[in-house]
């Protein structure tokens, strides 16, 4: 038992470097799909660095010719091939345009007609390797309909004869529920980690409410007013300061027995940061005008089952079981919060350096 939590965690550390570097990532697509006025639409497709295809469009580029002409047919061929667009049941056909981009990043553009008299749409995608945004709208439409969906995941219906398909403000809340929710739990390991510093601290619930507490009021605080457009930070300084405040917590938990006041204190100031965090997601996905409110609360309440998932998990393996041990705070505590001390003492250098 002595220091396998400690091991655990810097493992899990080693195997996923990116994680520090790059935070927040919401998949390794974006997705906008457009249907215009003239009965034409356009698919614009973001494919993140992570995504294979992009590597290989990096390598592509780095090619002569003729294997250039080659590969780039190539490209398309097998972009095309891998992602379904189907009106009414009948699957779609478009051309593929490929966009020169910074990097190895690249947007590929799909285009076609609406087939006459076509009255719902599906899209689906066999590209990347984890859940990704897709967002449909009318030309000129300021609310466009947003889905999450996984790798080979086929879409709802979306209307195109009139409103913008089932659902309505419900679908909505529970597309950004499990968006909220899916940030934390599995993907936003420094927020878990930050988490289990909270937790670590002190088994007992007076100590832990009222970290949580503080947490939960500065992160929705700051989560609304980014999205709102009243305070901002660029991210070349929030994420490093989140990294920087999961030493904190840790090194914290090291020092000291039991709640601090000014641990409190310090737990909002960092929950602060954390919202900006989660801000940044939203803006990068985007929030339906017409129904930003439930949007943005229906996200705030997937983070926080997200945390109580967590702490429910670590409470679960751990607290329930050994929290009355003279042993534990030894062998559990101390060395678990120095390996999240040393992998947010890590992270923070990464993301300083990517600034």
């Amino acid at each position: 038992m002595r220091g396998a939590a400690a091991t655990a965690l810097l493992a899990l550390a080693a195997a996923l470097p990116g994680a520090g570097a790059s935070a927040h990532e919401i998949g390794t697509l974006q997705v906008t799909v457009t249907f215009r006025a003239d009965g034409h639409y356009q698919a614009r497709v973001l494919l993140h660095s992570a995504s294979a295809l992009a590597e290989e469009y990096g390598r592509l580029r780095a090619a002569g010719e003729p294997e250039r002409s080659q590969r780039r047919e190539g490209f398309r061929r097998t972009f095309v091939e891998k992602t379904r667009l189907v009106f009414d049941g009948a699957r779609a056909l478009p051309s593929a345009t490929l966009e020169e981009a910074p990097g190895a990043e690249v947007t590929v553009r799909l285009e076609g007609s609406v087939p006459t008299g076509a009255r719902a749409f599906r899209w689906s995608s066999d590209l990347g390797y984890t859940t990704y945004a897709l967002q449909l709208q009318k030309e000129g439409d300021r609310s466009p309909t947003t889905y999450w969906l996984a790798v080979g995941e086929e879409s709802p219906d979306y209307a195109l004869d009139g409103g913008s398909g089932a659902g309505g403000r419900w679908r909505t809340a529970l597309v950004y529920l499990h968006l909220g929710f899916t940030h934390i739990v599995p993907k936003g390991l420094d927020h878990i980690l930050f988490v289990l510093g909270l937790f670590l601290l002190s088994v007992r619930l007076r100590p832990l409410l009222a970290q949580v507490t503080a947490f939960t009021v500065a992160h929705s605080i700051t989560l609304a007013l980014t999205m709102y457009g009243v305070v901002s930070l660029p991210p070349s300084i929030v994420e490093p300061a989140i990294a920087l405040s999961i030493t904190c917590v840790a090194v914290e938990n090291v020092l000291t027995r039991e709640l601090k006041p000014w641990r409190v204190a310090l737990v909002f100031a960092f929950g602060l940061l954390h919202g900006m965090g989660f801000a940044g997601v939203l803006s990068e996905l985007g929030l339906p005008r017409s129904q930003f409110a439930t949007a943005l609360v229906a996200f705030n309440a997937g983070v926080e089952l997200g945390q109580l998932a967590v702490i429910g998990c670590a409470y679960a393996l751990l607290g329930a079981w050994f929290k009355d041990r003279d042993w534990y705070r030894r062998r559990v505590v101390v060395p678990a919060s120095a390996a999240i001390a040393a992998v947010g003492a890590c992270w923070t250098v990464q993301r300083m350096l990517r600034a």
